[in-house]
């Protein structure tokens, strides 16, 4: 089955005003006077990220995917290797058999050095704990591979795309390091994580604060878009319905 992907353009427009919107939402409802953990939590509660979700949702319907195997909201929890068990933010689990699984980060000011630290260790122990346990035939069915996704969505603005220096006290980092913004350090992250095959697609968008609410965004990375994103999951879904 042909799927048309610029049916998913419109949704993925909605799923960046509504990151934008429920951030400010979000950070209104916080106590007044204390502006600094307002944006605190607006940056770490995950329900901006929903919209994502739910473009994934309709690509998964698309592809003949019942939507009963989709996980959204609960029962999001499976094995690991190194810990009980992770939670992630999407699963598609059919017939007792793991087919996919995704986490849908984002990232706004002021702290992107920290949090970019963060979010890279995270990314690497989730991938590596899920597929150890992978090898362990921790997720049922007869161990077929599941598809692992990572999409990020970033704030555009002076912090994040301004070069930024790194310490070398001992050893050089990599040169592709060497003045890279923190924008570029995240494509940098995704195309790693899928060249290593720690992931099997990633997507990376940015979206200014003053654009974002009216759905604007940019996708740095021709290799990194929303479109080679769900053209991945589609295909490898496509291909666990076609031998069903």
């Amino acid at each position: 089955m042909r799927l048309d992907y610029n049916k998913y353009d419109p949704l993925i427009k909605k799923t960046v005003a509504h990151y934008w919107k429920t951030l400010k939402s979000q950070s209104n409802r916080q106590a007044k006077g204390d502006a600094d953990r307002g944006r605190r939590a607006a940056v770490t509660c995950g329900k901006q990220m929903d919209g994502f979700c739910t473009v994934v949702r309709q690509l998964l319907q698309d592809s003949g995917m019942p939507d009963a195997d989709v996980f959204l909201n609960t029962k999001l929890e499976l094995p690991g290797y190194f810990r009980p068990t992770k939670r992630w933010d999407m699963l598609v689990i059919s017939k007792g058999q793991l087919i996919a699984a995704m986490e849908f980060k984002s990232q706004r000011g002021p702290s992107f050095g920290n949090n970019f630290n963060n979010r890279t260790e995270e990314a690497i122990g989730t991938s590596q704990d899920l597929w150890t346990a992978y090898r362990e035939c921790a997720f049922g069915g007869d161990c077929r591979r599941p598809w692992l996704g990572w999409v990020m969505l970033l704030e555009d603005c002076t912090e994040s795309t301004a070069p930024v220096a790194v310490e070398e006290p001992h050893f050089q980092v990599f040169p592709e390091f060497k003045n890279a913004s923190y924008a570029k350090r995240y494509e940098l992250l995704i195309q790693k994580l899928i060249r290593e095959k720690l992931f099997d697609g990633g997507a990376f968008l940015t979206s200014t604060a003053s654009g974002g609410p009216k759905g604007q965004y940019s996708e740095p990375s021709a290799d990194l878009t929303m479109r080679v994103f769900l053209a991945g999951l589609a295909g490898h879904v496509g291909v666990f319905v076609a031998n069903e």
